[in-house]
């Protein structure tokens, strides 16, 4: 019985890969990679539905060989756990040869009851692009900023276009990817339509920060329009959110030189400070109606408050109060710890390999190089070829010019030379007897001169036999 088990077993074990190779999205894609995305207690423990969320896939040679896949990344695609969906995403940066790369994936829903499996497919060389920031965001944020630009005012990856007014320096190696130093100089946001906020109206703004130093008042972000405001600063590392002169009780504090979260959420009723994903503070009142232009690293007009100097990352405008699940989740999944994705093993589909990938990825010159080194295969092995058959049949050649010679033995050297004693085949390929016949020619010439060949010793015939059976 216990056989009959083991055998069921092992042909189940043999079969399961087979079963999971015949559910495969395309069969362009030669490689696919799973994703556990785990909003649960034991992993990111977002505390309940976050509803739509972009999911940053943070990819590195820890978990990715980057080996198969495009040097742009532009075959990458990723499915949802039907092998059916294609769940839209958004490249940030790709850098194949620095093993490093941030894509966005948008997931219809995050929630923590259970973990979700996607699978994000590769190895595609005529694959065209698809990421798309518009389509990776949802229509409610109207405002996306990943400062992946150097040198130009950051774009704003969204439809709406809010792009910056103003450039900043670039600042490397953040909480993502890129991001941008203030301190000189604020970072200016559009007074778009898109961007207004009706009085009462919902709100959600976030921002990574990493404050150099912690002083008084100083402004992450800001918004006056006349008499109404809202600001959101760091006060001696504490933040605080103001609205119209109001401010909130102090909360969690933030460290200088390290990453924060911090967010503004309003729902109309009143206004949330987050640190972390979490609740620190909320004031009890309403938003005021502001459509003036924006700043992030200082004051607006008329506010006596000191400038943000550090770095920020991820800046993200919404015209809706985000849940408190979302806030929690973008805190805890956008850092380089994060517990929200799980990398599985890089499957490869039945029939494809990486020689395969490399051969559909070649291009026309690099066709024309093997064309050429095959040639050149071909010619060498045509000569080596050549060359053993010419050898072969030498030394056969000379294995029997050398068994008519030693039957010779006691008659005159060149006495196979008279008669067609050895046959013309062996003489045709033996190098011996060729020079059998020089020797035999040199004799000749020298009787025809007079020399007695007779004379010659028979110590000297016996030294010429020796040398040739040598």
């Amino acid at each position: 019985m216990r056989r009959i088990l083991f055998l069921l077993f092992t042909a189940l074990s043999a079969l399961l890969p087979n079963l999971a190779q015949a559910a495969w999205w395309q069969p362009d894609w030669a490689y696919r990679k799973p994703i556990t995305i785990d909003a649960g207690p034991q992993a990111a423990a977002i505390g309940g539905d976050a509803g739509r969320t972009p999911v940053l896939v943070r990819l590195h040679t820890g978990n990715f060989s980057f080996e198969g896949v495009s040097d742009t990344g532009a075959d990458l695609r990723f499915v949802a756990a039907d092998d059916k969906t294609v769940l839209n995403h958004q490249i940030e940066q790709f850098d194949p040869l620095l093993g490093m790369a941030l894509v966005w994936v948008d997931m219809p829903a995050l929630s923590e009851a259970a973990p979700q499996q996607i699978w994000m497919y590769y190895g595609n060389p005529k694959a065209p692009a698809s990421g798309n920031g518009q389509l990776s965001f949802d229509p409610d944020y109207t405002l996306v900023y990943h400062f992946a630009e150097t040198g130009a005012p950051a774009r704003d990856t969204t439809a709406y276009g809010n792009h910056a007014q103003t450039t900043t320096v670039t600042a490397e190696g953040t909480v993502i990817g890129r991001g941008a130093m203030l301190g000189n100089a604020p970072l200016m946001l559009p007074a778009s339509p898109s961007l207004a906020v009706a009085a009462g109206g919902s709100f959600t703004f976030s921002v990574w920060v990493r404050p150099e130093t912690l002083g008084a008042n100083q402004v992450v972000y800001s918004r006056r329009d006349g008499a109404a405001e809202l600001t959101l600063g760091i006060d001696q590392g504490v933040p605080f959110v103001q609205v119209n002169g109001q401010r909130s009780k102090p909360g969690q504090p933030i460290q200088a030189g390290q990453w924060s979260h911090l967010a503004v959420t309003a729902d109309g009723q009143a206004v949330n400070l987050l640190v972390g994903g979490r609740t620190a503070a909320t004031l009890a009142v309403a938003l005021p109606a502001l459509n003036t232009p924006a700043a992030v690293g200082a004051a607006a007009d008329g506010q006596a408050l000191a400038p943000f100097v550090g770095a920020i990352d991820e800046v993200r405008i919404s015209k809706v109060a985000r849940r408190d699940a979302l806030m929690l989740a973008d805190a805890v999944s956008q850092g380089a710890e994060s517990r929200l994705t799980v990398f599985g093993p890089d499957e490869q589909q039945a029939g494809k390999s990486h020689f395969g990938y490399i051969l559909a990825a070649m291009p026309l010159d690099a066709w024309i190089v093997v064309a050429i080194l095959g040639l050149m295969m071909v010619v060498s092995w045509a000569i080596m070829i050549g060359k053993g058959r010419s050898y072969g049949a030498m030394s056969r050649a000379n294995a029997a010019f050398m068994g008519y010679f030693r039957e010779t033995a006691g008659a005159p050297l060149d006495s196979l030379a008279r008669g067609n004693k050895v046959p013309a085949e062996v003489q045709a390929d033996s190098s011996l007897w060729r020079l059998y016949e020089v020797a035999v020619d040199e004799m000749r010439r020298r009787q025809a001169r007079g020399y007695d060949l007779n004379a010659v010793s028979v110590a000297t015939i016996g030294a010429i036999r020796a040398a040739m059976d040598g």
